[in-house]
């Protein structure tokens, strides 16, 4: 569990708070295997037997004072008495975890449940038919990979859509399918129950003994074509020829179907929806015509009315999967408008992903679905986050689900080991720390979750008798516990910056402001924030000097030069503003991609968000030595550095690029046993997606795709070419408004 802060020094009440110009929060990655300084957590049982406060719920932990008899929460100071059990505990330190250190993993005791009947993995691909050939080939390699990543026990279900939805049996020498036409009416729900068209058992097949049967069944799938389409779906009003996907209506019925047998049959339930298009037909489908000429002639803003949804339906079915304990994640292969600001809520809200490829020509699907689902994943996850008394959680960001009922309570159906999660904090009062107290703030997170174990884990602790080869479940609690210092001035806040987490937060701000109020609101808000920022560091510092009639005469300093913690933020702020996140619609930003990337960026650990803000760009003298480690994404920067390589990382895509001027015997692309591609190899290894990697020799091939990330050159608002006046004219422009705002 890795937990950053924005300032590792808390502000010492609200007024050093507003006074800083900062956010002030921190991001969770709950599942992260170890602590943000690559620490492990102490292991140990009995999670349920840990002593917990009777005032705030907070559970005991390494920071609290513990007596013979008792303990103090250290949390909220309130002091609880020990049980006869957890005295004899205590009374040897050393054994406990939760003792011995502030991040502890303990493990959970099972629920008492039917022994024959262990909950299995359950996984099921919902597949478009309503699409090309090509689509489906692309889907068919990507679950084949699945196939492949799935482990030992793991249950499979085949289900297609379109104007009609189709189970598949694939558990018989050959595979047979069994389809539910779908009432083309908006109000409809299918005619019959999933589990009278086939019990779930027969739908879900056990992987180890039918991967190749669900392979020859995969190889049965073909596009409905436009006869059975217009045969299937044509009755439509006054005879217009309607749509044929059918997806709102297959996806509540499936979630009906695998809902039932929650908790019997399967601890997990995962869904993956390929889609190559809009759902057009039956309940849940949507009117993409929104996205045309019409707001330019109504004049109205089309960045705020196409990032709303136009109806709650997914939003609705998502509070359907999360009861029913199923994850979704969607994988959309399309070039056309699909309206994912209406879908994204079932995917976001259940713990899935969100993918968009815009052709099937240059799709990773297959390598993401096999990284996704080969790598640990939690599940049945609780968040709760607990601070010390003089603050609290303001607001919480992230794709999970509020509890309806209890505060600061979140459910995450399925979470892997980069999932992150971000909070903001606010003061509970005005009095705030005291200043030289002896109670410093506290922050206890708490992740309830599942985990399927291997049999080899099981052997090894000595729990596996007869069941050979079985997988078994395993609840954990894992606690991780802070204690943070205060900044008794301005100054030590300053320098305790984080601002990689800054970063982070603000993004999650801006995307908020985005959804409610357009892209340009977002905009504003983030050129405000650093015109504040700026003005008050500059205060801070008192490097402002005022004469006789209270007007500056001293510089303003935009290049936080006294500040190194902050130095890099107004050219990330700068490169935010040219993300296609916050780039207008008149710049030819598809509302796809923006709510692909706020789906992404949402989701990011600080580091990674950094590098897909502002990538990182270094130079190689050659391919087996690095020259310099980073440089600003400027063209000067590519003359002065006079190196003949340059990487560039933007988290989803690579590129290598020889200059124009490189010596031709330098072997173009790089070798594979040189520096530069172990690095990208390792880089593409450890990253939650699938970067696509490009090679491009300058002067020989376009080289646009790498000089688009050249930002600094570029204005900030897109108007205009490319000048040399792109950050140097947006710092000029923020003194003029920090100008304004100090007068």
């Amino acid at each position: 569990m890795a937990v950053r802060a924005t300032v590792s020094r808390f502000p010492i009440d609200s007024d050093a708070q507003e006074n800083s110009g900062l956010p002030w929060g921190v991001t969770v990655t709950p599942f992260a295997a170890k602590d943000e300084e690559g620490r492990a957590p102490t292991y140990g049982t009995d999670g349920h037997l840990l002593p917990r406060c009777e005032n705030c719920w907070g559970y005991f932990n390494a920071f609290c004072e513990l007596d013979q008899w008792s303990w103090t929460c250290c949390l909220c100071g309130q002091p609880n008495g020990l049980s006869t059990k957890a005295i004899a505990r205590y009374s040897h330190p050393q054994s406990c975890a939760e003792m011995t250190s502030s991040f502890i993993d303990l493990e959970l005791p099972a629920e008492e449940s039917d022994e024959g009947m262990q909950p299995q993995p359950v996984y099921v691909a919902a597949i478009d038919l309503s699409s090309s050939e090509e689509f489906l080939e692309l889907t068919k390699s990507a679950l084949l990979a699945a196939l492949e990543a799935l482990g030992p026990g793991s249950l499979f279900g085949l289900a297609t859509f379109s104007h009609k939805f189709g189970l598949y049996d694939v558990q018989g020498p050959i595979p047979v399918v069994k389809n539910v036409f779908i009432p083309p009416d908006t109000e409809g729900t299918l005619p019959i129950e999933l589990e009278d068209v086939m019990p779930l058992l027969q739908f879900l097949a056990p992987v180890d003994t039918c991967k190749d049967r669900i392979a020859s069944a995969l190889e049965t799938l073909r596009p409905t074509t436009s006869w059975e389409r217009t045969t299937g779906a044509g009755q439509g009003l006054d005879g217009v020829l309607m749509g044929g996907r059918g997806f709102g209506v297959a996806m509540e019925a499936l979630l009906n179907y695998l809902g039932s047998e929650y908790g019997s049959t399967f601890a997990l339930g995962r869904v993956f929806a390929f889609l190559s298009g809009p759902p057009d037909y039956g309940a849940g489908q949507l009117d993409t015509r929104r996205y045309g000429e019409q707001y330019a002639s109504k004049g109205e803003d089309a960045d705020r009315a196409l990032l709303p949804e136009q109806t709650p339906f997914y939003k609705d079915l998502a509070a359907v999967a999360v009861q029913a304990g199923v994850c979704v994640d969607i994988f959309a292969v399309t070039n056309e408008y699909t309206d994912l600001a209406s879908l994204k809520f079932l995917s976001i809200d259940s713990g899935g992903s969100l993918f968009l490829y815009s052709s099937t020509d240059e799709s990773t699907l297959p390598q993401d679905m096999y990284r996704m689902l080969s790598r640990p994943n939690a599940f049945g996850c609780i968040m709760r986050l607990r601070t010390s008394s003089e603050f609290k959680p303001g607001h919480s960001y992230g794709h999970f689900f509020p509890d309806p009922q209890y505060e600061n309570v979140q459910h995450i159906i399925c979470c892997d080991s980069y999932a992150t999660y971000a909070y903001d904090f606010e003061f509970a009062n005005t009095d705030g720390f005291a200043r030289h107290g002896t109670e410093p703030p506290m922050v206890q997170i708490v992740f309830q979750y599942t985990v399927v174990v291997p049999p080899e884990e099981l052997r090894n602790s000595g729990l596996l008798s007869s069941s050979r080869g079985k997988y078994s479940l395993k609840r954990r609690l894992r606690i991780r516990t802070l204690q943070y210092g205060t900044a008794q001035n301005v100054n030590e806040l300053y320098d305790s910056v984080d601002p990689e987490v800054v970063l982070s937060l603000l993004v999650h701000k801006v995307i908020l402001a985005s959804l409610e109020q357009g892209v340009r609101e977002g905009r504003l808000l983030l050129h405000d924030w650093l015109v504040i920022l700026t003005a008050q560091y500059n205060d801070a510092y008192k490097l402002v000097q005022y004469n006789n009639k209270s007007s500056i005469t001293s510089q303003i300093d935009v290049a936080f030069s006294q500040c190194p913690q902050l130095q890099h933020l107004p050219r990330v702020v700068f490169a935010l503003l040219r993300n296609p996140l916050l780039r207008l619609h008149e710049e030819g930003v598809h509302p796809d991609y923006r709510i692909y990337l706020q789906c992404l960026f949402s989701a990011l650990d600080p580091g990674s968000l950094h590098r897909a803000v502002y990538p990182v760009l270094t130079s190689y003298s050659s391919p087996d030595n690095q020259a310099y480690p980073r440089h600003s994404l400027s063209r000067a920067a590519l003359i002065t550095s006079g190196s003949p390589i340059f990487f560039l990382d933007a988290f989803t895509t690579l590129i290598v690029f020889y200059s124009s001027t490189s010596d031709p015997t330098l072997p173009f692309p790089p070798p594979q046993d040189c520096l530069l591609r172990t690095t990208i190899n390792l880089l593409k290894q450890e990253r939650c997606i699938t970067p696509k990697v490009i090679f491009i020799r300058g002067g020989q091939e376009d080289a646009s795709p790498f000089e688009n990330y050249l930002i600094e050159e570029q204005d900030v608002d897109g108007s205009g070419l490319t000048s040399v006046t792109g950050f140097v004219s947006f710092l000029d422009d923020i003194t003029r408004s920090v100008l304004e705002y100090m007068k």
